[in-house]
């Protein structure tokens, strides 16, 4: 089988920068951010550290790509865990519980349950979770809203308390004795806090 080169300059940074990501993720998630070395990390791509301060300038901003690629990863388990159903009431129930099931996952919880605000700084952290997320969250709550199943006075205050009490939840879930019992605990009673929005 012939090894296929990089035909031009833009498939070579992809492909560069894939791998970077790919060996950083595992560097991050198994040793955390603080003992992840950037020198193992480029030996294990095969590029030379300045290639990659070229492409993501430093250590920090290399991170920052892994936690956007996880966070990108999470929202599409909860879009596609919500697409099972047509019904709106449980595509949220769907969704929260993928998220809060997500917390479990040793790369979620290192890069970006633990690492994530630390390193990159809690607006930082909270934006990336914005445009993930928190937006097919703000997403479900509107449809509902919209439709008269729930009354909210705020779908924006609603999406923010909603979300800060998951994010707090997977924080507590991933730091828990016992994950799944945490897990299995939180989504109820988030089950049961979701219930008092709903129209009778």
């Amino acid at each position: 089988m012939v090894d296929r080169r990089p035909s031009t300059k833009a498939e070579q940074r992809t492909l560069t920068t894939a791998r970077l990501l790919r060996i950083a993720r595992t560097q991050f998630a198994e040793h955390g951010y603080a003992h992840a070395s950037t020198e193992h990390i480029v030996h294990q791509a095969g590029v030379t550290r300045g290639a990659l301060y070229h492409y993501f300038d430093n250590k920090a901003g290399l991170f920052r790509a892994v936690v956007a690629e996880l966070q990108h990863e999470v929202a599409q388990r909860i879009a596609e865990a919500t697409s099972t159903t047509p019904d709106p009431w449980e595509q949220l129930l769907i969704g929260c519980r993928a998220f809060l099931r997500a917390s479990l996952d040793h790369e979620v919880q290192q890069i970006l349950l633990i690492d994530g605000p630390a390193v990159l700084g809690w607006d930082a952290w909270r934006k990336l979770d914005a445009d993930h997320a928190m937006r097919l969250l703000e997403a479900g709550i509107r449809q509902l809203a919209d439709a008269g199943e729930i009354v909210v006075s705020s779908i924006s205050a609603m999406t923010h308390v909603l979300s800060g009490a998951m994010n707090e939840a997977v924080l507590w879930i991933a730091q828990a004795t016992e994950p799944q019992t945490a897990l299995d605990e939180a989504i109820a009673v988030l089950e049961q806090l979701l219930s008092g929005l709903r129209q009778r």
